[in-house]
């Protein structure tokens, strides 16, 4: 059973909603549906999809190529130059936020997938889901702890060994204490649930 947000959680939920940025995958908010955000996906899906077809590109080159071939007709002028560099510059500035709202959009999911991965395995740590929201600090200080683990099973040679990040405790447990902490349900220590 999910915890209802807190009155602060609530409120920055709404903020990130009104905002219309990717809220975190961890909030209740990323759960609720926004009208202008669902056709802003849509729209960015269909022209990015566009952007990278050959037709766009035939679209593209066809348009540098007519405007170098009048570069003779408008004898070279300042005003013809400034035709292709504030065309090019405003559709390169457009398309970064319609590129940018795809990343984030698989970002997301691609997180999710592995969130469900890692829920559903037994060995794997529940505790590595959600990691995306830490700092950089804390992320690389996750990191090291696998570039020891495989210094380990490098060491251990033909002997196949399993092993979690649960074996030695989340690195940044000292970082971030009183956020990590384990359902009341108590589960087996190889499957428990760890709530953010």
């Amino acid at each position: 059973m999910c915890a209802s947000p807190s009155p602060k959680e609530a409120r920055a939920a709404v903020e990130v909603d009104v905002l219309g940025s990717m809220p975190s995958t961890n909030t209740p908010s990323y759960a609720r549906h926004s009208a202008a955000l669902t056709l802003f996906d849509r729209f960015s899906a269909r022209v990015t999809r566009w952007a990278g077809s050959p037709l766009a590109f035939s679209a593209a080159l066809a348009s540098v190529l007519l405007w170098a071939a009048l570069g003779h007709t408008f004898e070279y002028s300042e005003n013809w130059q400034l035709v292709i560099n504030t065309g090019t510059t405003i559709v390169t500035f457009l398309m970064v936020f319609l590129i940018q709202q795809g990343q984030n959009k698989d970002s997301v999911a691609l997180h999710l997938k592995l969130n469900e991965l890692l829920a559903s395995n037994k060995q794997a740590s529940n505790r590595m889901i959600g990691i995306e929201d830490l700092d950089e600090q804390d992320l690389r200080d996750v990191a090291a702890f696998y570039v020891r683990l495989s210094e380990r099973a490098k060491n251990a040679g033909a002997q196949k060994e399993s092993h979690s990040i649960d074996d030695e405790g989340m690195p940044t447990d000292e970082h971030v204490e009183g956020r990590l902490k384990p359902r009341s349900t108590p589960q087996p220590e190889s499957v428990a649930m760890w709530t953010p």
